[in-house]
């Protein structure tokens, strides 16, 4: 095999573990937020503040709710 060969298969394989790190990474985090807002069901807390701290602050209905709690 020439080197570009092994180049190309580096690449290859870096960009994959990239996207499998990416989507376990993602998954975990759901998974977690899906928790923690069981638990706040349970013990009384607003569910939408648990996914607020999640999201990014782009998210509009995160802003109309931090909005309306000033």
């Amino acid at each position: 095999m020439d080197e570009g060969k092994f180049w190309i298969i580096g690449l290859v394989t870096i960009a994959i573990t990239l996207i499998g790190c990416l989507t376990y990474y993602n998954y975990q985090r759901d998974q977690a937020m899906k928790s923690n807002i069981e638990s706040a069901i349970v013990k009384g807390i607003d569910p939408l503040a648990i996914r607020c701290a999640y999201v990014n602050n782009q998210d509009s209905i995160c802003m109309v709710y931090a909005a309306a709690k000033k």
